[in-house]
């Protein structure tokens, strides 16, 4: 998959991953699809602009003597998946165009904006 669109990914997959459950660092990394490359290095800069987005909730608590953070989804975070879920049919919709365009589509599928009179 395109790093670009990966990139896109990663912070409702984050979001979601924590509206299953409070989790920490690690875990979020290991729950996080594989297909995305999600790294440690690459998660924490992305929880700190969640955090400062309001869309998620950071606490602190000590295991097996030391601090371990706990991050947890907020109203506003479960908001941003459901506006990235409410886009799923745009984004479907250019996958089409771009089929179609590319001569992929089974004939007789609709393209929403992408259907040609040649």
């Amino acid at each position: 998959m395109d790093a670009q669109l990966k990139r896109g990914f990663l912070e409702t997959c984050v979001l979601a991953t924590l509206e299953r459950r409070e989790s920490y660092g690690y875990q979020i990394v290991k729950d996080v699809p594989p297909l995305l490359g999600l790294t440690e290095s690459t998660l924490y800069p992305l929880l700190k602009r969640l955090e400062s987005a309001e869309c998620i909730t950071v606490r602190s608590a000590e295991h097996n003597g030391r601090l371990r953070k706990y991050y947890r989804v907020t109203p506003a975070g479960a908001a941003r998946i459901e506006e990235f879920l409410a886009e799923k049919s745009d984004v479907m919709s250019i996958y089409r165009y771009i089929e179609f365009a590319h001569g992929a589509a089974v004939p007789g599928e609709a393209c929403d904006q992408g259907e040609r009179n040649d």
